[in-house]
């Protein structure tokens, strides 16, 4: 049985930048971040103290009633972005029955995981809420997507640190090829703001005091965010024959794990990565415009990545227009793939590059063309989605515009 190609006919998001699709899209237009400082965890006690909150948006609203008391704000802000992904796809409720879904996070139910740890140690509670294991899994915004949408089809949740996500709507991407599903809902979403978790990452030094400034000299680290971001995928024959209106086509996947460090990213796992992608899809590296590349902000990330691209890409990674979506809406951790995947389908289907934000100058050391402070227009016609996850586990997407063949 041959594959099945797939395209994406349904976006769904909500970041530090954008409660939306629409509005998502304008800020990184506009190269506008999100950071101010973090309402959710007294930062006193740390180093920074600015992040990527989703402010003003009604976490319940995509949420059944009867389910709110039962789900952490990582599920809640995944429901948010499944709800319009699916709605906007357009999918009728029959077709979800059999639909896969695959969705990724990679801290969890960590506002509830830090709420319980205080009443227990802090305030000596002997007994905490009956639905703490519900809201802590990290399966929980798979299977309420399951219930409230009423898939019935294979469903998992990946948790792969930064890479998530992307490995996520890999896996999806996997079901709807072979066949195991004709559709599936797919991405990711984190809320990494309490305490605690803030703590660990205070104590890496990492984390920028100021905006994230990805390639840029005199960049200082990366700042955390929240956020959720969900695609439909779908077989192409099936979203012809109803019609549907198509965002791109999700063409490839590369996978490899580094093998060597913890924390410190590697070339070479990174270039297999690419060269996976690449292969997966049938790209050369000469027909490839725009890479949304994982960019955190370190010093390490920024000059690693860099120098894969270059492995891989030779003489055409000069090529090539990159660009950082995390000088944005932050890095979103588990769901900063799935926004990021986003960011580029949408670029893809308007012919706009986001751009590397905040940039000051450049670092001899990441001399690619990162699109600096404003966005350009340029058509896209093939483009890659990188994640470099701690732990080595890497993953990149490739993507092309729909043109109607």
């Amino acid at each position: 049985m041959g594959l099945h190609r797939v395209v994406i006919t349904g976006i769904g998001v909500v970041s530090a930048i954008g409660q939306d699709r629409e509005s998502f899209w304008e800020s990184l237009c506009a190269g506008r971040h999100g950071f101010a400082e973090i309402t959710l965890a007294d930062t006193s006690s740390l180093q920074f103290h600015h992040g990527g909150e989703v402010r003003g948006v009604d976490l319940d609203a995509s949420v059944d009633p009867a389910a709110s008391s039962s789900l952490d704000r990582f599920a809640k802000l995944w429901m948010l972005a499944a709800c319009e992904a699916v709605q906007a796809s357009g999918v009728a409720p029959e077709a979800l029955v059999d639909a896969g879904i695959v969705t990724g996070t990679a801290m969890a139910g960590q506002t509830t995981q830090d709420e319980l740890f205080r009443a227990i140690y802090r305030d000596g509670r002997q007994r905490v809420t009956p639905l703490a294991v519900p809201r802590i899994m990290s399966s929980a915004g798979t299977s309420r997507a399951s219930m409230q949408l009423g898939i019935e089809g294979p469903g998992l949740n990946v948790s792969t640190a930064c890479s998530s996500s992307s490995h996520a709507i890999g896996v999806a991407f996997w079901m709807v090829s072979r066949g195991t599903a004709s559709v599936a809902l797919t991405g990711g979403s984190e809320a990494p703001f309490s305490l605690g978790h803030l703590k660990a990452w205070d104590s890496m030094r990492v984390i920028s005091p100021e905006p994230c400034r990805p390639f840029s000299r005199d960049r200082k680290g990366m700042v955390l965010a929240e956020g959720a971001g969900a695609l439909v995928l779908e077989q192409l024959e099936s979203a012809r024959a109803r019609g549907a209106h198509i965002h791109a086509e999700l063409k490839g996947f590369g996978l490899s794990s580094d093998a060597s460090h913890i924390t410190k990213p590697s070339e070479k796992g990174a270039a297999r990565a690419l060269e996976g992608a690449l292969s997966d899809a049938g790209f050369g590296t000469d027909s490839v415009d725009y890479i949304n590349m994982h960019g955190t902000g370190t010093l390490l990330n920024d000059v690693t990545e860099t120098r894969a691209v270059k492995r891989v890409f030779g003489e055409d990674a000069h090529r090539l227009a990159v660009s950082s979506s995390k000088s944005m809406h932050g890095h979103g951790l588990g769901a900063a793939g799935a926004l990021e995947c986003v960011a580029t389908v949408l670029a893809m289907e308007n012919g706009f590059i986001p751009p590397t934000a905040n940039y000051l100058g450049p670092d001899p050391e990441c001399d690619l063309d990162v699109v600096p402070n404003a966005a350009r227009e340029q058509p896209i016609r093939r483009a890659l989605s990188n994640s470099f996850a701690f732990g080595g586990l890497n993953a990149v997407l490739a993507l092309e515009r729909w043109n109607g063949d």
